[in-house]
């Protein structure tokens, strides 16, 4: 494709318009919405993998089982307030429910910033919210849970088809779908060969990063893949390097698949630019 080609699609893809004001302000608002998504987040990786309700009951503390108070429940600022301890038992709450707070807050953020008020802005932040949760939950126990994966990709696909109905985008709709098969298809044959090269929850979570990458492009669908492969490599060389890690050890390779998918949702268009230069 060719560089006008391409930047004609940059642009129909972050339709917000000259206003810097509104652009800042779809951006404050996303990041405000991602910290109340990250609380729900935290809610989902911890509760899914041990097959509890994400409904009822409500939120507790994890070590006395105390009920979490609405003044305790603040994203961000309840956890700084308290100086990451229950106010009750005085126990230590785990950084990761900080983190993921922040990081969904960063990722709404830069959906905002990436695509702009466009109608396909709420289903990248499904999507960049589904792949936080099971990175997560593959960094603590290796597990992608097929209950998030499909969970996300029912809802990422319906917000598609929304915007393709709204944009007149069929054929991205199109590409999405044909990616996630493409992708589901090769990560299936992997396993079949030999299931500890991938795992079934790889494979599953394959045909979401398909679908989700897929919308921007094949070419950023195969990116997204590549980098998740290449930050595997690389952290796995590192670990084993430096003694962190056996070579038979099991490798929470969710995350770095997730990690690979938001890489070419932020940054897929400039990379493909630079390497077709």
């Amino acid at each position: 494709m060719n560089p006008a080609k391409l930047a004609g699609r940059s642009r129909g893809l972050a339709s917000v318009g000259g206003d810097g004001g509104v652009t800042g302000l779809l951006i404050a608002g996303c990041a405000v919405l991602g910290l109340a998504v990250g609380s729900f987040l935290n809610v989902v990786i911890y509760r899914v993998p041990r097959k509890e309700s994400i409904v009822r009951p409500r939120s507790a503390c994890p070590n006395c089982g105390t009920p979490i108070a609405d003044r305790d429940n603040i994203p961000v600022v309840s956890w700084l307030i308290l100086r990451g301890r229950c106010r009750h038992c005085h126990e230590p709450i785990s950084v990761r429910y900080l983190l993921v707070e922040l990081l969904t807050a960063g990722l709404f953020a830069g959906a905002a910033a990436r695509f702009g008020a466009h109608w396909v802005l709420p289903a990248y932040l499904a999507f960049l919210a589904g792949l936080l949760a099971l990175a997560a939950i593959d960094l603590e126990q290796l597990l992608l849970p097929k209950r998030i994966v499909y969970t996300t990709l029912i809802i990422v696909s319906g917000l598609f088809i929304v915007a393709a109905g709204a944009t007149g985008e069929w054929h991205r709709l199109g590409t999405a779908f044909a990616s996630g098969a493409v992708a589901f298809a090769a990560f299936f044959t992997l396993n079949f060969i030999n299931p500890r090269w991938l795992g079934f929850g790889d494979v599953r979570l394959a045909l979401l990063m398909g679908v989700g990458l897929g919308w921007l492009g094949p070419g950023t669908a195969l990116l997204g893949f590549f980098l998740g492969f290449l930050l595997g490599a690389v952290v796995g060389v590192a670990l084993i390097a430096a003694k962190r890690l056996e070579r038979r050890s099991p490798v929470p390779f969710g995350v770095f698949l997730s990690a690979g998918a938001a890489l070419a949702v932020y940054a897929g268009e400039p990379i493909l630019r630079w390497y077709r230069h």
